[in-house]
């Protein structure tokens, strides 16, 4: 079985709650204390590729301050590497979610640390499959599949948040993982991904054009689809790296996105 190395963010997200969002220049006030939870879609698929048993490292930065250093402590707990998470001269990424009554949410990120992540990989080989998703500069992200790719490792690209890829590295994905909102933005430019995973939700996906069905969830049982499409694609490469083959590895990260609509926040028992 090979590792799963992971390349992307982690953010400290802080959640507050109030009856309804604030018009411009007016003040509310939260009708509970800030939650604190570990975040970014980085940590969340590091977290969803340990739990599927792969053996992860974490290519990340925080900054030098608790709330790095306790996400540093979370994910060594969960199984995950962290001799690659670099110590940044910024402080760990944030996320300042508020939540209103309705359950609709307005987020503000604060980048930080995210920002001073390095092309800097373990040693790669064939079997090992790189993760990447577009919350760290899309620059860092294009070195370090190219270099994995030159190693013999399999990359796979989450083009989310969306961003333009170089035509070189979505040529050399397998697969890029978007959305049907990714998706859309994907077809919109000049770039061709060799190999197109797209995700549809309760719909299921399609990779490459063969559909695949999603694993069923009661109405009753969603709880919080944040993290779902993160759980996938961790789920996804450690599938992948323990020499799954396409169905295989789809019904395996289908099972974990279904599982991560069952609870609150991105990760498993998220609190910080």
């Amino acid at each position: 079985m090979g590792r799963v190395v992971v390349l992307g963010s982690l953010n400290v997200d802080l959640v507050a709650h109030v009856e309804r969002h604030p018009r411009p220049g007016e003040t509310v006030l939260a009708d509970d204390a800030v939650q604190r939870f570990a975040g970014g879609k980085g940590g969340n698929q590091a977290v969803a590729a340990a739990a599927a048993r792969a053996e992860v490292v974490m290519v990340a930065a925080v900054g030098d301050d608790e709330g790095g250093a306790a996400y540093r402590a979370r994910l060594e707990r969960l199984g995950v590497d962290v001799s690659a998470v670099a110590v940044a001269p910024a402080a760990t990424g944030q996320a300042w979610i508020v939540v209103d009554d309705e359950g609709e949410n307005s987020i503000v990120v604060v980048a930080g640390a995210n920002g001073h992540v390095t092309a800097d990989l373990p040693p790669l080989g064939e079997g090992d499959v790189l993760l990447v998703q577009l919350e760290v500069p899309v620059p860092v992200v294009a070195r370090a599949a190219r270099a994995a790719h030159a190693r013999g490792a399999r990359v796979v690209v989450n083009a989310a948040p969306y961003a333009a890829l170089p035509h070189d590295v979505a040529a050399l994905a397998d697969p890029v993982v978007v959305n049907e909102h990714e998706a859309m933005q994907l077809a919109d430019s000049d770039v061709v991904a060799r190999s197109l995973l797209v995700t549809f939700g309760a719909a299921g996906c399609s990779w490459d054009g063969e559909r695949f069905d999603a694993a069923p969830v009661g109405a009753d049982e969603v709880v919080d689809t944040t993290g779902a499409g993160d759980a996938f694609c961790g789920a996804l490469a450690a599938a992948l790296a323990d020499g799954a083959d396409r169905a295989e590895a789809v019904r395996r990260a289908a099972a974990a996105g279904a599982a991560a609509v069952r609870h609150h926040g991105a990760q498993p028992d998220p609190e910080l």
